[in-house]
């Protein structure tokens, strides 16, 4: 990582503007952690995180989910820079026992839907009660396939983001805002 300030940072030859404060991000996330409570207060649903990206936005989820609920981790791989690979490869595998359970996808983003489309074909075999997805970012115009859900954080146009466990090769994930790649770069 090069340089960073209040309102840019820099990746590489890459420059990216603040585009979501990290107040915003707290204050959606305790908000779908309310929605979660509504829906699942009776049900210890499984929140089944998608790594890597999605571990600071999950963490902060659970936290805000004052209900009994357990967490497992899948990890999968569709991105290499700034482009999807188009190619999917699980790396670590579905957790046993999901029958007739409720399962939460947990996940960063969901731009063209292969990941959470690949993810939820997977969950459908297991038989569960329910299967629902809770991103905090959305990216409607970038879908390839349908999707829905009642817990979007964010939806946002079609720009590369980095930070709050998003990145770039492995890069920005630290960072408690949301940055968005520059026009013209």
């Amino acid at each position: 990582m090069d340089r960073v300030d209040r309102d840019r940072i820099q990746i590489g030859t890459h420059s990216f503007e603040k585009y979501l404060q990290r107040e915003a991000i707290k204050s959606r996330v305790h908000e779908l952690g309310v929605d979660l409570m509504v829906d699942y207060h009776d049900k210890n649903p499984l929140f089944l995180v998608v790594l890597n990206g999605a571990f600071m936005f999950a963490a902060d989820l659970v936290r805000a989910c004052d209900f009994a609920h357990e967490v497992e981790f899948v990890k999968m791989a569709s991105y290499g820079g700034l482009n999807a690979s188009g190619e999917m490869k699980r790396l670590i595998g579905l957790p046993d026992k999901m029958e007739d359970r409720h399962i939460l996808i947990v996940e960063d983003i969901v731009d063209t839907g292969k990941t959470i489309g690949a993810v939820r074909e997977d969950l459908l075999q297991h038989k569960p009660a329910s299967v629902e997805v809770v991103t905090l970012l959305l990216k409607p115009d970038c879908l390839e396939c349908t999707f829905e859900s009642p817990y979007v954080g964010f939806e946002i146009p079609p720009a590369f983001v980095v930070g709050y466990g998003l990145d770039i090769d492995g890069q920005a994930r630290n960072f408690a805002d949301i940055y968005q790649l520059k026009k013209g770069k």
